[in-house]
């Protein structure tokens, strides 16, 4: 009987090998034909699985778009995994639309997008909006913009306005610095966004970062155009509670 018992001995490790095969299977085939609550469900099971330390990189599944017309967002365990999807999957969209317009326009080198943890950012060079050393939209700044409004009246979200220059320095009657000038661009920007579009102004924000958030050299001009910018940046829903929260008046009884 100890004889026919070790011949045996081979069920059990086989057994856990076709349960494990089996198990890689499902899982190839939930990824296969992956939609949003899958996706959140799985990026639940992983979180559990590794303790809920650390972060995740999702990328949300959209059969409407090709692998490559958007990047993956860094998203913090902690955070309801369907909402993350549901934006990913929303600024997807946008970066589609975004795409488009840049390639109607003939902007595909002066309109950059990608994303960071903290939403998607599109950045325009600022010869597509500004004449140099101006704040003053101008005309093709104003069709753009126009394309742009619509496109950015699609999401929820808070979307900043940030404005970059070189380091090259600037003094005039108007502008006595690189600082003043980044801010009044940002700020021309976001009204036009409210006057031209309707936009709600709680959800806008401008700032400027004047030549000290550079993306690239300073010491080429190629690299100095590229730091000439103004950055759209559609916050992720992640980071509203980190945005200052306006108290509504109540009206008198």
């Amino acid at each position: 009987m100890g004889k026919g018992s070790n011949r045996e001995k081979w069920v059990l490790p086989y057994a856990d090998f076709v349960t494990v095969l089996l198990c890689f299977f499902i899982v190839m085939y939930s990824l296969s034909s992956v939609d949003a609550e899958k996706f959140a469900a799985l990026a639940r099971a992983l979180q559990h699985s590794l303790g809920g330390r650390g972060t995740v990189l999702i990328e949300a599944p959209d059969a409407s778009i090709g692998p490559d017309s958007y990047n993956p967002i860094e998203l913090d365990r902690g955070i309801s995994q369907v909402h993350d999807t549901a934006f990913l999957a929303q600024i997807a969209s946008v970066q589609q639309q975004v795409q488009e317009l840049m390639d109607e326009a003939g902007l595909t080198a002066q309109i950059e997008m990608f994303t960071e943890e903290r939403g998607l950012v599109i950045s325009v060079q600022d010869t597509v909006l500004f004449s140099s050393g101006s704040a003053k939209l101008t005309p093709q700044a104003r069709e753009v913009m126009d394309k742009l409004g619509l496109i950015l009246l699609q999401t929820p979200n808070y979307i900043r306005i940030e404005g970059h220059t070189d380091n090259v320095p600037i003094n005039t009657p108007r502008f006595s610095s690189n600082w003043e000038l980044s801010v009044a661009r940002a700020t021309s920007v976001v009204q036009y966004l409210i006057a031209r579009h309707n936009f709600p102004p709680e959800r806008l924000s401008a700032t400027g970062y004047g030549e000290y958030r550079p993306k690239a050299t300073n010491a080429t001009a190629e690299g100095r155009q590229k730091n000439r910018r103004v950055d759209f940046v559609i916050l992720s829903s992640l980071y509203e509670k980190s945005e200052p929260q306006g108290q509504q008046d109540k009206p008198n009884p």
